[in-house]
């Protein structure tokens, strides 16, 4: 009986899903300012009801490939309505506090791998320096080497033009995640190559540091900002292979719908480590380099790491606009 009841509410909301279907690809055909604003009105309330109808048809286990043509409709729909929106402090504050952790955790398979593969390449960098200790030369400067061999950290350049470092060390942050992200276009191939080489010396630095007694400078040193900007860079890989993964498996989607949903999803995956760079590089430029007590400033890094973690992990209640 239970079926039949899930049968008829189906053909009972199968217009409307057809209806917002119909508006989604005229707007794909003439572009969203061919639509009038009857249209447009209709098509919001029918995002919002259709939103309602995926909430029912997930608790019905019989009703999945509905469910995933439903949710496909409303991806597709939530880009249109939204992408004139007007952006404001109160709005990015909302963002980032209730709706960027639910995006974190929705992509947490594409984190995990990310973090995978940069571990991977870190705990290989390390070995491969340990075993050949002059491997680290194709990775290190001759510069850093020596001053590794005098026993001084190289960051001390930075002391003393704090606020031009700073914005230079956001500046090459800010590129590093961009691209780390935006070469995942290339079937997640190239960000696969960035993890590779920001893992790799990773790795090799912390065992050359080591081996010439100089583990405590230099993870005092990463420890304040690289406790955001290392979770920078994996959620950067996260995104990037995202990308790719929109890219080498479409699945019921058509090609150009599956990349243009795995380009929004990447996009605002990588949206939310803006911030967390901002802070990170005003503590590579001011605090990390400093004569700041070792503790003070491994307590600051896994303070503010652990800040993260209950950012991205906290319960969030959705609001009803999201869907």
């Amino acid at each position: 009986m239970a079926q039949i009841l899930s049968n008829q509410w189906i053909l009972k909301r199968r217009p409307h899903w057809d209806r917002l279907s119909a508006l989604l690809a005229q707007s794909d055909r003439s572009g969203l300012g061919q639509l009038s604003r009857a249209e447009l009105q209709e098509m919001a309330l029918l995002y919002r009801q259709v939103a309602a109808d995926l909430s029912v048809l997930r608790q019905d286990a019989t009703s999945r490939t509905y469910a995933v043509h439903v949710n496909q409709l409303l991806a597709r729909a939530h880009h249109i309505i939204y992408s004139g929106r007007k952006t404001s402090l109160m709005t990015l504050f909302l963002f980032l506090r209730d709706e960027y952790p639910l995006i974190f955790r929705a992509q947490i398979g594409f984190v995990l791998a990310s973090l995978g593969v940069s571990l991977a390449f870190g705990i290989l960098g390390a070995v491969m320096t340990n075993a050949r200790p002059e491997f680290m030369r194709h990775f290190v400067g001759p510069e850093m080497i020596a001053t590794m061999e005098r026993h001084e950290m190289w960051t001390h350049s930075i002391v003393g033009i704090e606020p031009k470092a700073t914005s230079a060390i956001m500046t090459n942050n800010l590129t590093v995640t961009f691209v780390t992200f935006a070469t995942g276009i290339v079937f997640g191939v190239g960000t696969l190559f960035y993890l590779f080489i920001n893992g790799m010396l990773l790795g090799v630095i912390g065992a050359a540091c080591a081996q010439y007694g100089m583990a405590i400078p230099l993870w005092s040193f990463v420890a304040p900002h690289g406790s955001l900007e290392l979770p920078a860079i994996i959620i950067s890989g996260a995104a990037g292979f995202r990308l790719g993964y929109g890219m080498l498996f479409p699945g019921a989607l058509r090609w150009k719908d599956s990349v243009a949903r795995g380009g929004i999803e990447a996009a605002r995956l990588v949206s939310g480590i803006i911030p967390m760079l901002v802070i990170a590089g005003c503590l590579e430029g001011f605090f990390s380099p400093s004569n700041a007590p070792v503790w003070l400033k491994f307590t600051v890094g896994g303070l503010l790491f652990t800040l993260l973690n209950v950012w991205l992990f906290r319960p969030v209640r959705v609001r009803a606009e999201a869907g």
